[in-house]
């Protein structure tokens, strides 16, 4: 009899425990949301907020052969990767620094400015300085404190102020920047170092297949497969 009793409770601890890890699988546990704030590399027509410029849509007038929302790097990590999408505020041709093309003022369009946008999401994933590059922005120097307006037309002070906004009006977002490729130092060295101080991940893209200086289909699963890399490290 005691036998049978131990046995018993023995097989109810098994299943309790197959039961456990079977609801960790089901398809209606909560999914993280995944929240994209970008450049034209991020761009998907009817995606992104009604105003912000897009680059990508279904036309491939660019000839890059991405005609489907399916095929951009952001869908595809939030698929492969299990999540659920959440805001895109990405804006084709935008700097993260207040300074824009043939110097113009692009403080409407920054990253800073677009950042308040989001939503409420679990991570926050980051991809610009890209038109900071080909803008030719101002480096500007290393300034953790007391930056004014005038600084953030200038690139070091401009990432600062992003991760620090970021990470005071989403305490509780995962945030992770995504670096370009072929970039000038002062842009990427920039980057990691405040990266680096501010303790988020960031991915420097390597190898991406590019038409018009703009990831094609094969490029958006390499930079795809380079962000969820560095997302499960």
């Amino acid at each position: 009899m005691m036998k049978q009793i131990l046995l018993g409770f023995v097989l109810c601890l098994s299943w309790a425990g197959v039961s456990a890890q079977t609801a960790g699988a089901l398809p209606g546990r909560a999914l993280q949301t995944v929240a994209i704030l970008g450049d034209s590399y991020s761009t998907f027509e009817g995606y992104i907020p009604a105003g912000n410029q897009t680059y990508y849509n279904m036309t491939d007038w660019a000839k890059t052969g991405v005609t489907d929302v399916k095929q951009t790097w952001w869908w595809q990590v939030v698929k492969e990767g299990g999540y659920k999408l959440g805001a895109n505020d990405s804006y084709s041709g935008a700097t993260i620094s207040y300074s824009g093309y043939d110097d113009k003022d692009y403080a409407d369009r920054s990253f800073i400015t677009r950042l308040p946008r989001l939503g409420n999401p679990d991570i926050i994933l980051i991809f610009g300085g890209i038109n900071d590059h080909w803008a030719d922005v101002p480096i500007g120097e290393y300034k953790y404190e007391d930056i004014r307006r005038a600084d953030l037309y200038t690139f070091r002070p401009a990432v600062i102020k992003l991760l620090q906004t970021a990470q005071e009006r989403y305490p509780n977002a995962k945030l992770y920047f995504v670096i370009g490729e072929d970039l000038k130092e002062g842009i990427t060295g920039s980057v990691q170092e405040i990266c680096r101080h501010f303790g988020v991940p960031c991915v420097q893209l390597e190898g991406i297949e590019t038409e018009s200086g703009h990831a094609t289909v094969q490029g958006m699963k390499d930079i795809a497969r380079q962000v969820l890399a560095m997302m499960k490290e």
